[in-house]
């Protein structure tokens, strides 16, 4: 059996395969095959997926038993890891990407009728739970080749800073649709509706834009009042608590760098000092990484003033004795070899 399949839903992915291993269906292969044109009149304007799954199906042997999580999971991240370079390098990128890991990743899952926890043998791994542990490695990945051209881990980044990244690589400043916003924050363990209301990182689109392609699309609920959403400028942040940590949580990177170029702005040297020492972000080895894809994300973005910014505030950084990494990053990686812009 062939199933073609493309949904921008993540809920409509785990009916899907739910159904495949309720009728014994076990995948063995599976493609992303490029099916849409953007230039077609159903696409003109919208934010439709450009490719379509292909999973090859043959029946699960009737003497199959259950598997055991972890080693379902060490399987799926062993056939994860053979496709996702490959995947990357044909070009797939945003939600299609994550959509094309979950062929390879049904092919460990599938083979069992069910899967047990090895930690409560009582209890049965679902499907929601297994799709997202498919779904966070293939952002980590994808969130690594954004950090470093070595494909480097974002383990020591927090969900919150990760969620920006994925959305300004795929989506850059524009309007994005809310499936897609869904998908990238369920990957993220975040929530959609607290990108808006919680994290201010989410600003509403213009109007009401619908994305209804089909008749079953009507109805759908979703965490926004709109279709769709776009990611908040750094100067559009006006949160008192931007970048500071609260006794609930600890202040994301990406909101402590808005902080930084806010202060910049302002001219108050003495307040970014202070604050970077306060932090730890000169100790820090993660943070000159992401410093410099955000200049790469905003320079591809054409967001002049970001650049020049985020330039400036990483020379008078290394200036000032910053990690060493960071002036090695300066030295090798910036093409100009980092203007002194300050």
């Amino acid at each position: 059996m062939i199933v073609v399949f493309a949904n921008k839903q993540p809920t409509a992915w785990e009916t899907l395969v739910a159904s495949l291993i309720r009728s014994g269906a076990v995948v063995v292969g599976s493609w992303p095959i490029v099916t849409e044109m953007a230039t077609g009149l159903r696409n003109i304007g919208r934010a439709s997926l450009a490719s379509s799954i292909w999973l090859v199906c043959r029946k699960r042997d009737e003497n199959a038993k259950p598997g055991w999580d972890n080693r379902v999971l060490d399987e799926m991240r062993e056939n994860i890891e053979k496709h996702l370079p490959r995947f990357w390098d044909a070009g797939i990128r945003g939600p299609d990407f994550i959509w094309a890991a979950t062929g390879p990743a049904l092919e460990a899952y599938s083979r069992y009728p069910a899967v047990k926890k090895a930690d409560h043998p009582d209890s049965l791994m679902s499907v929601s739970e297994f799709l997202s542990h498919v779904r966070r490695m293939v952002v980590d990945y994808v969130v690594g080749r954004i950090l470093s051209s070595n494909g480097e881990t974002a383990e020591a980044l927090d969900d919150l800073t990760i969620y920006y990244l994925l959305h300004r690589q795929s989506f850059g400043m524009e309007e994005a649709p809310s499936g897609a916003i869904i998908l990238y924050a369920q990957s993220c363990n975040l929530r959609d509706r607290d990108l808006v209301d919680r994290f201010d990182i989410l600003a509403h689109g213009k109007g009401k834009t619908e994305e209804i392609e089909d008749e079953e699309d009507a109805g759908e609920e979703t965490g926004t009042s709109s279709s769709m959403a776009k990611l908040k400028r750094w100067d559009s942040r006006k949160h008192k608590d931007l970048g500071l940590d609260t006794p609930d949580r600890k202040a994301p990177l990406i909101d402590r760098i808005h902080r930084i170029m806010q202060l910049w702005r302002t001219g108050d040297v003495q307040k970014v000092d202070s604050y970077l020492e306060e932090t730890g972000l000169r100790r820090s080895g993660v943070f000159p990484k992401l410093l410099q894809s955000l200049i790469e994300l905003a320079r591809k973005d054409e967001q002049a003033d970001e650049v020049a910014l985020l330039e400036s505030i990483m020379n008078y950084i290394t200036a000032r004795g910053m990690h060493p990494q960071m002036r090695l990053m300066t030295n090798e990686d910036d093409p100009r070899g980092g203007s002194d812009e300050s």
